[in-house]
């Protein structure tokens, strides 16, 4: 595969990043409260891998959301019989599952906004998908689940989508599919130790169509994780455990996409440094605690909406 991608497209990808950005704002302002600086952060990210990286099956046309259709069960009284699943999961919104196409684990269930709004940028979604977020028995939940938009799977208290994406690349070497296993992190879950043992399994098991890409932001709920629990250096702890480690600015598109498609016959992360203000600079004035956005005032949500103002007007 190229590593290489052309201005045209840079720019296409960088206009969906700006968008990604203006409709978590906007969401934000219409209900008093969302997930911003991840939006800042992720926004590059995400819009390349869904804009240039990812190999995924096309779709006719934007999907809407379902209606939550309850927990996976028999779709027959008879089980023996009715081996169905009365279930379906968000990865439909990544098209038909193919051997020579990637999959894609998110498991920052917290970004789900951002992703919502990636996948509407791609074309993936419908457009009026966020009318239904957080709504009873809507899927386009707050903390994506496995039936929501773009989730393939329940990811838990985060940290457990790498173990899931192993679980799924094993199968795939097993079967001798080609296509790679993308997952999509967040930083503060390589506080956890499921992700390094993840990584262990995965590089003894020479899964080296793995590849997680990592929302370096620096923060997490309880503030700079410098101060809650420091997990530098990363690139050099991911090494250990057998893999490939680049690290890049996570807002240069090119830089993402280069290490993104490079091959080097081992499991492979990207670590995207981000600016969680990025596109928004006075959400700085929240520093150090940059979590979640919610307003405190009326004047406080003013001085976003003319922000936003601005952000339109600049895309």
């Amino acid at each position: 595969m190229s590593e290489y991608i052309n201005e045209v497209k840079v720019s296409e990808i960088a206009r969906m990043a700006d968008g990604i950005r203006e409709r978590v704002l906007a969401h934000t302002l219409k209900n008093n409260g969302g997930y911003m600086s991840q939006a800042c952060s992720a926004a590059e990210l995400l819009a390349t891998l869904y804009g240039a990286i990812l190999s995924l099956a096309p779709l006719d046309q934007p999907l809407a959301p379902s209606l939550f259709s309850g927990v996976p069960a028999r779709s027959d009284k008879d089980i023996l019989d009715s081996p169905k699943i009365n279930f379906e999961t968000g990865a439909r919104f990544h098209g038909e599952k193919r051997p020579e196409l990637d999959r894609l684990i998110s498991s920052p269930a917290h970004y789900a906004l951002v992703i919502y709004a990636a996948l509407i940028e791609s074309g993936r979604l419908a457009e009026n998908a966020l009318d239904f977020f957080n709504k009873d028995g809507s899927t386009v939940e707050m903390i994506g689940a496995e039936h929501s938009p773009g989730f393939e799977t329940t990811t838990g208290s985060l940290a457990q989508a790498l173990s899931q994406a192993g679980g799924i690349a094993l199968g795939r070497k097993l079967k001798n599919e080609s296509g790679r296993t993308w997952v999509f992190m967040s930083d503060g879950e390589l506080q956890e130790g499921q992700s390094y043992e993840a990584l262990q399994a995965i590089s003894f098991y020479k899964l080296n169509k793995v590849r997680a890409i990592v929302d370096v932001n620096r923060g997490q709920c309880d503030g700079p994780m410098e101060s809650v629990m420091s997990i530098e250096p990363i690139a050099l702890r991911a090494k250990a455990f057998g893999w490939d480690c680049v690290s890049v600015d996570g807002h240069d598109i090119e830089a993402i996409y280069t290490a993104a498609m490079a091959e080097s016959g081992k499991p492979r992360m990207i670590l995207c440094y981000t600016d969680p203000v990025r596109g928004l600079p006075i959400l700085s004035e929240r520093e150090p605690v940059l979590h979640y956005l919610r307003f405190t005032s009326d004047s406080e949500r003013e001085k976003y909406q003319l922000a936003f103002q601005e952000m339109v007007t600049k895309s």
